[in-house]
């Protein structure tokens, strides 16, 4: 492990944040890889529209470079990355029609 990124979780965290990925599946059966707090916001937003999801994101990245403790960054990163995915899926969804 290098010492850079330190422990294997800020390894993980770092790779997330770099390539704007990350390990939770939003669609996925049972959602593969997710912590309760994502589930919990993927069954909260998983109902909504691309277009009500939209400012969502939006809010959301406006807050990026707010001062916030690391814990609240990492939350804000991950339901950004799961808004992304649900917008993706929704757009995805609205074209098959």
């Amino acid at each position: 492990m290098c010492e850079e990124l330190g422990d294997e979780q800020m390894m993980f965290d770092y790779i997330e944040e770099a390539g704007d990925t990350g390990l939770c599946l939003v669609f996925g059966e049972g959602n593969p890889g997710c912590s309760e707090k994502e589930i919990g916001y993927i069954k909260k937003m998983i109902a909504l529209s691309a277009g009500e999801l939209e400012p969502k994101l939006e809010r959301l990245v406006s807050m990026e470079g707010s001062s916030m403790n690391p814990e609240l960054k990492k939350w804000l990163l991950q339901r950004k990355k799961i808004l992304k995915n649900l917008i993706k899926g929704a757009s995805a969804g609205s074209e098959e029609l």
